[in-house]
């Protein structure tokens, strides 16, 4: 659920608005100003994960707004002139939406920050209980993770410098939830991959970069569940 808040100067843009996101699944206006001096004194105690700024306001605008919350909240402009765009995206922005907005133009913008949301929430390490005790690890030193052919509820991770470390009682599931999804894919029920580490796509295997007991490259086959959202990640 993206909770977030509204601020136009505008009271018919804000019901406007209102009625949109209440047609848009997972999205919460959780409070709505017309007085970006009021705004700014209220953000900082309010539990939202978006803002969505009007550019164009009398005494203050959109832009000026954006800079004091940009660090804390994700952004969303709106306006009926183009010519803030650029201006806009300087401040690392969701979207630039033009008024009059459209509903699937604005399901676009909170698609978007959806995964920028996912993916600020996803740590850039993990913290388990391993075989050396209590560990951090960094998500961008993983390459692959298996099953442990010793005990099932443990999990195998190969690093890129090939140090094995053994995540123990953790299931794929939660595993999957920890990792940044943009990096990760679950090729079959017991094994998953670093996209980084793919060498080779093709429907049914992946050749990956990582050098087995026999010095040849690592294979991994493809289940049949797992097909499809894998091909989605590479643009197939």
């Amino acid at each position: 659920m993206i909770k977030c808040v509204i601020l136009d100067d505008e009271l018919l843009a804000i019901s406007y608005l209102k009625l949109l996101c209440e047609q848009i699944e997972n999205v919460e206006v959780v409070k709505a100003f017309n007085d970006p001096k009021i705004f700014l004194n209220e953000i900082k105690n309010i539990d939202c994960d978006l803002c969505i700024l009007d550019i164009e306001m009398p005494g203050m605008t959109g832009l000026q707004v954006a800079e004091l919350i940009s660090d804390s909240k994700k952004i969303i402009f709106t306006t009926a002139y183009k010519e803030y765009a650029a201006e806009a995206f300087d401040l690392n922005v969701v979207d630039y939406v033009r008024k009059p907005i459209k509903k699937e133009r604005l399901i676009q913008a909170f698609e978007k920050a959806a995964d920028l949301l996912n993916n600020s929430q996803k740590k850039e390490f993990i913290e388990w209980n391993t075989n050396m005790g209590k560990s951090t690890i960094f998500t961008e030193q993983i390459a692959y993770i298996k099953t442990s052919e010793i005990d099932s509820r443990d999990k195998d991770i190969i690093l890129k410098d090939g140090t094995t470390i053994v995540l123990k009682n953790l299931n794929f599931k939660s595993l999957l939830e920890m990792l940044p999804s943009k990096d990760f894919a679950q090729v079959n029920k017991k094994e998953i991959i670093a996209l980084s580490s793919v060498k080779v796509l093709s429907t049914n295997e992946i050749i990956t970069t990582i050098s087995n007991e026999s010095d040849q490259f690592l294979k991994l086959q493809i289940g049949d569940t797992y097909k499809n959202s894998l091909m989605e990640m590479f643009g197939k």
